[in-house]
Order: C-alpha cells, then sequence, then structure tokens
C-alpha cells in the first residue's frame, strides 16, 4: 500500500468515526438516520465508510444537513 492509499483508508476511518459520534449526539442509529434522509441502511453506510461514488456524496450531503455539520 503506497503513502497515498494508507492516509486515504486513516482519513475514512476518521470520518466514519466523526459520523458515528455525530450520530450518538443526536440521538440517532444509522438506521433511524437512513430513514430520515429517505435512504437505505447500506448506503448510508457505504457513505459514511468513505465511498466515493457520486450516490455516496450526496448521502454524505443528506447526512451533513441532518448532523448540522458543516
Amino acid at each position: 500500500m503506497t503513502e497515498i492509499e494508507k492516509d486515504l483508508v486513516d482519513l475514512a476511518a476518521q470520518q466514519a468515526k466523526n459520523y458515528k459520534i455525530a450520530l450518538l449526539n443526536h440521538d440517532l442509529t444509522q438506521v433511524q438516520a437512513a430513514k430520515l434522509i429517505d435512504e437505505g441502511p447500506q448506503q448510508l453506510n457505504r457513505a459514511i465508510k468513505g465511498a466515493s461514488d457520486p450516490k455516496s456524496v450526496e448521502i454524505r450531503g443528506k447526512l451533513n444537513q441532518l448532523l448540522e455539520i458543516k
């Protein structure tokens, strides 16, 4: 694994932690959050884990609004 790949993996892991903390702070589970933003729980999980496809980016945008993340 190259240094850049390692950095990307580390950033994705940190992002996932930040989202999970924000969900806890709002007393939400991933399933509840998925329902609130009209997405499937699997798609939300993939987005939280750092997938870079356009749908995951869109879902993170919705989740950011729900959790009031700037």
